[in-house]
């Protein structure tokens, strides 16, 4: 009740929820048309294919150093949205995906082309887990079994909880711009432009967004999935400046399919510099082939406009999978 009370009372003024239609969630803006039929099975066919013969291309890993993870506040890449921040006396955990496929398939579906940086046995204790949405690559069953088995509580958008409370895990589910205080830090729900579904039934029905995590020293900002938008300015605006803000530099080819819902890195760094980041650290590329971009363009293309804008590489990371850094 007292998570309740907190939630219906932190809507930021002059703010509503996600916007709804026919009882879905959908987007401020709305989506563009597709490239039809045959683009998209076009596309699926490709994804298939590369299950059967991977690309090159894969994020490089190197082995966790624990000594490091163990500081605060630190950042660790597990790889693809995965992180495990430390900030302000919390460990928590982005959108965990430590199983081999992004798929509800054992053997068919995304194969993960580098191992995770950290393993789930491997982890320290964990405070709270943020789920940014219900797709595969980043609401992994596996993953979310097995830490709910160890009592961590999720977060996550509305409409989510109940698949969360159905892998034996306790969710707090939070509408757009709503917040929840959680072992002495702030978690607010912010705006992302983006899409949900986990089958061809339930489109929409759970919500998408991204999170902002305040503590007493540091701010910590996670997009999630997410097209660029006008949102982020507003959440710069609101909750800036942030400290360290994680943003998806791949999967936007073809553009026909892509664009709306995700950023290219020219784009991540605009939501980094739209949200007054003082880091930005790339994510989403590199761990599942998921589009048709080469898989080692997306840091390339990253770092290229990082420093066509000035932004040094003190402040746009892209880290190896595995590593830690201290923020």
């Amino acid at each position: 009740m007292r998570w309740l009370l907190l939630i219906l009372s932190s809507m930021a003024p002059g703010l509503g929820g996600a916007p709804r239609s026919g009882g879905r969630f959908t987007n401020h803006a709305r989506r563009p048309e597709g490239p039809g039929v045959i683009g998209t099975l076009g596309f699926f066919g490709r994804r298939i294919w590369v299950t059967l013969a991977p690309r090159p291309g894969a994020s490089p890993r190197v082995p966790y150093d624990s000594a490091a993870i163990a500081r605060s506040p630190s950042l660790t890449w597990i790889g693809h949205s995965t992180f495990l921040v430390r900030m302000d006396g919390v460990t928590f955990l982005t959108d965990p995906m430590f199983s081999e496929r992004a798929s509800p398939f054992s053997s068919a579906g995304p194969r993960r082309i580098v191992p995770p940086g950290v393993p789930l046995d491997a982890l320290p204790a964990v405070d709270f887990v943020l789920l940014s949405h219900d797709h595969y690559d980043h609401a992994d069953l596996g993953s979310v079994k097995a830490l709910a088995r160890r009592g961590i509580s999720f977060v996550v958008p509305m409409g989510l909880g109940e698949w969360v409370r159905r892998a034996g895990g306790d969710a707090i589910e939070l509408d757009w711009w709503q917040a929840v205080e959680l072992h002495g830090v702030r978690i607010q729900s912010v705006p992302a432009q983006h899409f949900s579904g986990r089958s061809l039934m339930d489109g929409g029905r759970r919500l998408w967004g991204g999170w902002v995590v305040s503590g007493s020293t540091r701010r910590f900002y996670h997009a999630g999935d997410t097209g660029y938008s006008p949102d982020f300015g507003t959440i710069g605006e609101r909750l800036g400046p942030i400290d360290l803000a994680t943003v998806p530099i791949g999967a936007y080819r073809p553009a026909a399919i892509m664009h709306f819902v995700h950023t290219t890195p020219e784009e991540a760094l605009r939501i980094g510099l739209d949200v007054r980041a003082r880091r930005m650290v790339a994510m989403h590329f590199g761990t599942f082939d998921l589009a048709d971009e080469p898989l080692d363009e997306p840091p390339r293309r990253f770092r290229t406009e990082a420093e066509r804008l000035g932004v040094g590489s003190d402040r746009a990371w892209i880290l190896k999978v595995g590593e830690t850094r201290d923020w």
